[in-house]
């Protein structure tokens, strides 16, 4: 009852409208809506530090997973002209793409080197496409060549090329170059009226440059040399229809003289620059994949985890020799089940035994059992793998009791059988302990009675003492599988090629390859299936029914 319903102080008096009115003079209702309202702010701000580490450490991670899965950001971020002009380019033409994407291209790489971007675009390719990680190594330290051909003619040309001056001056607006002498870097870079209209791409490789130097270097623009891109485009426009009404600035004569000596300089097309840093700039497949992965999401992570892929001509088949994350999705549910089961068939007699044995007793050999939680789980996987080997412990026992030969050691490690055992035996108290709590509030009398009335031990076990454990049973089971689908060091170390899970897959992606992505889009799956078997799990037999004592 709240606060205002149990208070002295409310009296049963009406207003006109015959609603029943506080002590205060309110409605009633209101009051009480009032006093429920404070108390539900109350036990929200008891709970609210229990939600925000569920928020931070639970649910964040599993929506930053989620995300990453489909996130693909970085070939738009990077390489977006290229991307625009890619669009309108048909991978089945058969031909590679025009000469503007090879200059969408070059416009892209060179600011790209600068932020050093290029690695991880490539780093992000070569998981769909191998190889295109050392094509964009290898043109990012050659990119910078195909503009230094244009930079060292406009250099020999007039040595005023060669000061940095001279590029801010042309370059720069007048209240820039005024601040100069009072902020120096500090003041903010802007382009000069009419020089975007005169030299566009110049304009805005330059301020591409300044913007560079400011925010990432902390230098000054004026004292800087510019990029040999800068050069580049300042040869792609006066190559072509140059507006020099335009341009107001005191440059004028230098821009004449490089416009009448333009026609005479040394120059390649686009596309033959990029070839003569690797042959591979003509291969349809790189440019395709540039393509196909281009869009801010996509759905090549989850196509790689059921052994797709997404190509330029659409959905594929991994090759053969790849094809293993359906095989190790299956194994590690199927392996998952067996351990569950194992647990089950091992665990079931010690919870009943430390049930039934008296409370002195049961302490003792529950020492036993939490044994195992105060030896390193590392510690614990390499006993077995010293046990199981085939000069181990386990076939040196069975050889000299000549149960097998010498020459017939069991193979026990690197594979299903080591991965099993091994986790069966780190999982094993997980399970007994869940069993043990619920067993211990069955009353022995319910057995007791069952005999008295004629009941075999059997029949009264399996009759009226077994479907009262089966809570606990559920309980272990949930709490053995959740853990052995996600463990991944027991594996790696007994599991070898054939008794690894797909988290050994997922921790190589996060840890080796870096491909988080695919690790995300593993993990997402692999959530999906829990949730899926934990639903089956429900609807057969009921969570209501799982206890823990």
């Amino acid at each position: 009852m709240s606060d205002a319903a149990t208070s002295p102080h409310v009296q049963a008096e009406t207003d006109s409208a015959g609603r029943l009115l506080a002590a205060d003079g309110t409605p009633l209702k209101r009051s009480l809506g009032r006093a429920l309202r404070r108390q539900k702010m109350r036990a929200l701000l008891l709970i609210a530090p229990l939600l925000l580490f569920v928020l931070l450490t639970f649910i964040a991670p599993i929506a930053d997973m989620l995300f990453r899965s489909v996130e693909n950001e970085i070939v738009g971020n990077t390489l977006p002209e290229t991307v625009e002009a890619l669009e309108d380019w048909d991978y089945a033409s058969g031909e590679p793409p025009g000469e503007e994407a090879y200059l969408a291209l070059y416009r892209d790489l060179s600011v790209a080197v600068e932020y050093k971007t290029h690695t991880r675009l490539g780093s992000r390719l070569n998981y769909e496409s191998s190889g295109t990680s050392s094509l964009f190594r290898q043109t990012g330290r050659g990119v910078e060549d195909m503009g230094e051909l244009y930079q060292d003619q406009f250099e020999d040309l007039n040595p005023a090329w060669k000061e940095p001056e001279t590029w801010a001056r042309l370059m720069g607006s007048d209240d820039w170059l005024a601040a100069q002498a009072e902020e120096g870097a500090e003041a903010g870079f802007e382009l000069r009226d009419g020089i975007a209209g005169a030299l566009p791409n110049t304009a805005r490789a330059y301020a591409q440059f300044a913007e560079f130097t400011q925010s990432e270097d902390g230098d000054n623009p004026f004292e800087e040399d510019p990029w040999a891109y800068v050069y580049a485009m300042l040869w792609l426009d006066l190559t072509g229809p140059v507006q020099m009404d335009a341009y107001d600035g005191s440059e004028t004569a230098l821009l004449e003289e490089a416009l009448a000596a333009v026609p005479s300089f040394e120059s390649q097309t686009w596309r033959e620059g990029f070839v003569g840093i690797d042959e591979d700039w003509e291969d349809l497949e790189v440019w395709g994949t540039i393509k196909a992965y281009s869009g801010e999401f996509t759905s090549g992570y989850f196509l790689n985890s059921v052994d797709l892929k997404l190509t330029p001509e659409g959905i594929e088949q991994q090759e053969g020799n790849q094809r293993i994350y359906l095989t190790l999705f299956w194994r590690t549910i199927v392996m998952s089940l067996a351990i569950t089961c194992s647990c089950i068939l091992l665990g079931y007699p010690v919870a009943w035994l430390l049930a039934n044995l008296p409370m002195r007793t049961s302490n003792m050999l529950m020492i036993l059992v939490l044994l195992p939680f105060w030896t390193s789980l590392l510690v614990r996987t390499s006993a077995w793998k010293v046990l199981l080997q085939s000069q181990g412990v386990i076939n040196d026992i069975l050889v000299w009791a000549h149960i097998i030969s010498d020459a017939n050691r069991l193979v026990m490690i690197n594979n299903v059988t080591g991965t099993i055992i091994a986790m069966t035996h780190i999982l094993l108290p997980f399970m007994i302990l869940p069993m043990y709590s619920v067993m211990q509030t069955i009353p022995p009398t319910y057995l007791r009675a069952a005999k008295s009335l004629g009941a075999t031990n059997w029949v009264a076990f399996w009759r009226v003492y077994f479907p009262q454990s089966v809570p606990g049973i559920g309980a272990g089971s949930i709490l053995v599988f959740i853990l052995a689908i996600g463990y991944y060091i027991t594996p790696e170390l007994v599991g070898g090629t054939k008794g690894v899970f797909i988290s050994n897959r997922i921790a190589y992606h996060i840890s080796t390859s870096l491909n988080w992505g695919l690790a995300a889009a593993l993990g997402t799956i692999l959530l999906a299936a829990v949730l899926l078997l934990y639903w089956a799990y429900d609807k057969i037999v009921g969570i209501d029914n799982v206890k823990l004592g």
